[in-house]
């Protein structure tokens, strides 16, 4: 078991603007309002060795908003343990972590919009995330109505 996934258990993620895959890599992140996705994903990094300076710098994550995936499992968005933390993530069925993102200054999201694979993420602030479920560091395909 990784790292991220014994986080988990206990519905905590690493406080630190950061995308996490269960299988145990890390990459970090900025909200980047100028990219389409809404952030952009920087470089890889250890989650065991930034633990290891100070394990205690988790933060708890609470569910605002939840879009059901069928069997697909769920993708849930919500808040940290600050009033500016915000989280989002996909799951299994089982409520088993697939990837989880995390932001210091975004807001708890409180809203998802789902459209094919990309699901548009919100903020309280007003902070717009768009991922691919399947893959968050892919910049998501937005399909838009085309006129007859």
């Amino acid at each position: 078991m990784t790292t991220i996934e014994r986080l988990w258990e206990d519905y905590e993620l690493p406080l630190a603007d950061a995308l996490h895959y269960a299988d145990g890599h890390s990459y970090d992140v900025a909200l980047d309002s100028t990219a389409p996705s809404g952030f952009s994903v920087l470089s890889p990094f250890d989650l065991d060795e930034m633990l290891e300076d100070d394990p205690s710098w988790v933060s708890s994550v609470d569910g605002r908003a939840v879009a059901d995936l069928g069997e697909r499992g769920l993708l849930w968005g919500g808040e940290g343990s600050y009033g500016s933390d915000g989280f989002l993530a996909r799951l299994t069925a089982d409520r088993k972590l697939i990837w989880a993102m995390f932001f210091t200054e975004s807001n708890p999201f409180d809203r998802i919009r789902l459209s094919g694979n990309v699901a548009a993420f919100s903020s309280t602030s007003g902070v717009e995330i768009a991922v691919d479920i399947d893959d968050p560091r892919i910049p998501p395909v937005r399909v838009t109505a085309q006129r007859a």
